[in-house]
């Protein structure tokens, strides 16, 4: 099976972990942030919460999982928590940049999708340039993150994600 091996405890913690990423204060709180938010104005406040619930929480979860698996002590643990949480709320910045600026055959979905509906984004909210700058930020914040975590070079691949979250262009 999958988990043989992997102490129960371990399990029960990643099993925790997931839970809470989902629950409502993670995804599910996020999506009714963002159902409730359709044709309104936020602010970058509300917005950030929304997205650091939704995407946020799941990518910064699965950092937190593969951290949990290689026991780290608590400053790595802080230190790769507020990884997770600059990357994951990283790639939903970049997803509302390449929403207006890539066509629909590039993002593989209907560019404008957000707009169309009356969604709130990181565009919507602070403007095309102002987002962009918010994405590099947050770049910025990964890697200071990792610098703190002690990893070192053990670390280089969650830079190569960083950066590949925020270059993407799709």
């Amino acid at each position: 099976t999958p988990d043989a091996g992997v102490e129960p405890a371990l399990q029960a913690r990643l099993a925790g972990l997931l839970a809470r990423a989902a629950g409502h204060a993670g995804m599910a709180g996020g999506q009714a942030i963002d159902l409730a938010s359709i044709g309104c104005r936020l602010d970058e406040d509300t917005l950030r919460d929304m997205h650091r619930r939704k995407t946020g929480a799941l990518l910064q979860t699965s950092v937190l999982m593969g951290a949990a698996c290689g026991h780290p002590d608590p400053a790595q643990w802080q230190a790769l928590s507020d990884y997770g949480a600059a990357v994951g709320l990283a790639f939903q910045v970049v997803d509302d940049i390449l929403d207006v600026t890539q066509a629909s055959e590039t993002l593989g979905k209907t560019a404008g999708k957000d707009l169309d509906n009356n969604k709130p984004t990181y565009v919507s909210v602070l403007g095309l340039a102002a987002a962009r700058r918010h994405a590099e930020e947050l770049r910025a914040h990964a890697h200071a993150a990792l610098q703190a975590s002690g990893l070192g070079a053990r670390a280089g691949a969650l830079a190569v994600l960083a950066d590949m979250v925020v270059e993407r262009q799709h």
